[in-house]
This record gives structure tokens, sequence and C-alpha cells, in this order.
């Protein structure tokens, strides 16, 4: 069992929390793609409730909009990974960067053949 699982309960979920926070927090100090997002998301997301959409197109519209930047996190967390273990370049660390970064792409385009799928349907 590791070490760093000893906590439970209430205390357990504040400390998950605050690690979420600081990672959110690293994300937009140290990944300017997080914050490019961020401002994205600061623009679409309000937008998607001024729109005259159903409910369940503006949960999808808003939907699409968080999974890329779960998707921008999980990418930067690959890259930190990978240049942790080392900043040599070699082929396997090109390829899961390349993946993450591809991730964020099929994100993206997920993000404008949603919107444009229900603002033009």
């Amino acid at each position: 069992m590791s070490p760093f699982k000893g906590q439970t309960g209430l205390k357990r979920i504040l400390n998950a929390a605050s690690y979420s926070l600081d990672g959110l927090r690293a994300a937009f100090l140290g990944e300017a793609a997080f914050r490019q997002l961020a401002l994205l998301n600061c623009v679409l997301i309000p937008s998607a409730f001024l729109l005259d959409v159903s409910r369940g197109e503006r949960a999808l519209m808003v939907a699409v909009c968080l999974l890329a930047l779960i998707v921008e996190l999980l990418n930067s967390a690959i890259e930190a990974a990978i240049d942790r273990i080392s900043l040599e370049r070699h082929p396997l660390s090109k390829n899961a960067k390349d993946m993450g970064s591809a991730a964020q792409f099929v994100a993206l385009g997920m993000i404008a053949v949603v919107w444009a799928v229900i603002l033009l349907g």
C-alpha cells in the first residue's frame, strides 16, 4: 500500500480538493494552451446560455467545452511526466506527446462540430 494513501473520510476529500486546485493553478500559470482554452470557454459557455437552443443542446455545448479543458489537463500531465523522465529526444516520448496533442485536436474539433450542428442544423 502506498504511504500517500493514508487519509480517509473528510480529510481525504479536502486533500483531494486542494490537490485539484493546485493542478488547476499549475496548468493556468504554466500552460499557455490551457489559458487560451480557458479564455475560449469564458466566451463559449456564457454564449451557450444566451442562444435560443434546447436545454439538452445547451448542456452538450457546455459539456464539449469542459471536455476540452479536461483533455488539455491530461495532455499537460502527460507532457510533464515525459519531461520529468527525460528531456532527451526519444521516439516513444515524441509519440506520447503527439498523441496527447492529437487528443486535444480531436476535442477542439468536437467543439466545432457540436456547435456547428446545433447552430446551423
